[in-house]
């Protein structure tokens, strides 16, 4: 009696600790398009997570992914990654698909152009 209750008790949390690691991982999405950066005016001002903008952040704006997310961008035109963290929405211009902190285009050398085609790497969230 004492090892089947041991094994079905077993069971049981191992079903439940390989469903966190298998929800838990999301997939992987890739998608491509334009970057912009942002700074100057909106600096200090509250964002739409309701973090205070800093250009000195490693931050983005997207209209879609929920905040928190860690985005990995590409510049495709030199191949420079940064990392940073969805805490605003925007772009608000057609066809860009991510606006960025000064600091982090910076860190992905697109300043000198202001607009650059990027790549967007990030996890889905697990439902």
């Amino acid at each position: 009696m004492h090892r089947k209750l041991y094994f079905f008790t077993s069971l049981f949390l191992m079903s439940v600790i390989a469903g966190i690691f298998l929800t838990g991982c999301g997939k992987t999405i890739k998608e491509t398009g334009k970057a912009s950066y942002y700074a100057g005016q909106f600096i200090g001002r509250k964002t739409a997570s309701g973090e205070t903008f800093r250009k000195h952040k490693r931050t983005a704006a997207s209209k879609t992914l929920p905040f928190g997310t860690i985005v990995r961008v590409k510049n495709l035109k030199n191949g420079k990654t940064v990392k940073v963290k969805i805490n605003d929405r925007g772009p608000f211009v057609a066809g860009r698909i991510i606006d960025l902190s000064w600091k982090a285009a910076k860190k992905i050398d697109m300043l000198q152009d202001g607009v650059v085609p990027v790549q967007l790497k990030y996890k889905k969230p697990a439902r």
